[in-house]
């Protein structure tokens, strides 16, 4: 067999076929294995603020972030061991509809919801003022 460039093949009548396909490894990573949605830094500062506050308040202890394919939860535990107390979700195929924030209680309701974070974690301030 006579030796050949990589990229050129020979087909049965011996013509060359180039392999002129470009593809961007960028656009071929995302469209195979697509990034996580993540929380960003301000939202991530938010969520910790409240934590930082309920955690002195003796009535969380533990917390879990996880970063999914189609969306981010802040989970929050009264014990490691147990099922999250609330979860605070980002989901951005919401944005456009009911917003891409909400905080979901331990049975699945959905305590706020809204297309500004701050807004909704407001959710919280109740209950800081129920305890003063």
């Amino acid at each position: 067999m006579t030796e050949q460039p990589e990229g050129q093949r020979h087909d049965e009548e011996g013509a060359d076929r180039t392999a002129a396909t470009v593809v961007d490894l960028g656009v071929y990573r995302q469209a195979v294995d697509p990034l996580p949605v993540t929380f960003h830094r301000r939202e991530l500062d938010a969520i910790l603020w409240i934590y930082g506050l309920m955690v002195g308040e003796g009535e969380w202890r533990d917390y879990a972030i996880d970063h999914l394919k189609d969306k981010a939860v802040f989970s929050v535990f009264k014990r490691s061991g147990e099922y999250p107390l609330y979860r605070i979700e980002k989901n951005p195929k919401l944005a456009a509809k009911q917003g891409a924030f909400a905080v979901v209680a331990t049975d699945g309701r959905i305590l706020k919801r809204g297309h500004d974070l701050r807004q909704v974690l407001k959710v919280f301030d109740k209950a800081l003022k129920a305890l003063d």
